[in-house]
């Protein structure tokens, strides 16, 4: 059976390495599992007034989330912390109220950053968050990638040994993060 992962970019940038980094795990995604990159540069800002006839954008998120057995989110750091698009579509994906879809996927966080901390800051502070929407967020182990320009030539192709292995190594955890929830679900 196939397990179907939806991937979220915290960067709306053409050349982002956030979105190369999670199109680096698409690609190294195990047999068995889909990722699916979720754009999110259409969703309007969360407002309640909008909850009475949701905008496309957000009924067409309602069921990516929906239909997804799990769910990435790659983010970069910005003051020490994650996103305002990543804020943004977890709040819409949790709403209108009572309606929270995220509730109980399986969920892990990746972070990168041209510097030296590989958004540690962001991981972290996003944590909170999704902890609250009761996603089941895998702690350990933790993603961060520094100076990833290091890692990956302009394609966005991993390059470097090491960080193809911590990206795989990541991927071994999820697989059994996500097996363990969804195993009992279907029992």
């Amino acid at each position: 059976m196939e397990t179907k992962v939806i991937a979220f970019s915290g960067s709306l940038r053409k050349e982002s390495y956030t979105t190369k980094l999670l199109k680096a795990f698409q690609k190294s995604a195990p047999v068995g599992i889909t990722v699916e990159i979720i754009d999110i540069s259409t969703l309007p800002f969360i407002n309640e007034d909008l909850e009475a006839d949701l905008p496309q954008p957000v009924k067409d998120l309602h069921a990516k989330i929906k239909s997804a057995d799990a769910v990435i989110f790659a983010t970069p750091e910005y003051n020490r912390s994650y996103s305002p698009v990543l804020k943004n579509a977890i709040d819409w994906g949790s709403r209108p109220e009572g309606n929270n879809l995220w509730k109980t996927k399986p969920a892990t966080i990746i972070g990168c950053s041209p510097y030296s901390l590989g958004a540690f800051g962001a991981v972290n502070h996003l944590r909170q968050v999704v902890l609250y929407v009761n996603l089941y967020i895998m702690q350990q182990p933790e993603f961060y990638l520094s100076f990833i320009a290091d890692s990956m030539d302009e394609q966005g192709n991993i390059t470097k040994k090491e960080t193809q292995d911590f990206i795989n190594g990541h991927w071994k955890a999820f697989g059994e993060w996500i097996e363990k929830f969804n195993s009992t679900k279907n029992n």
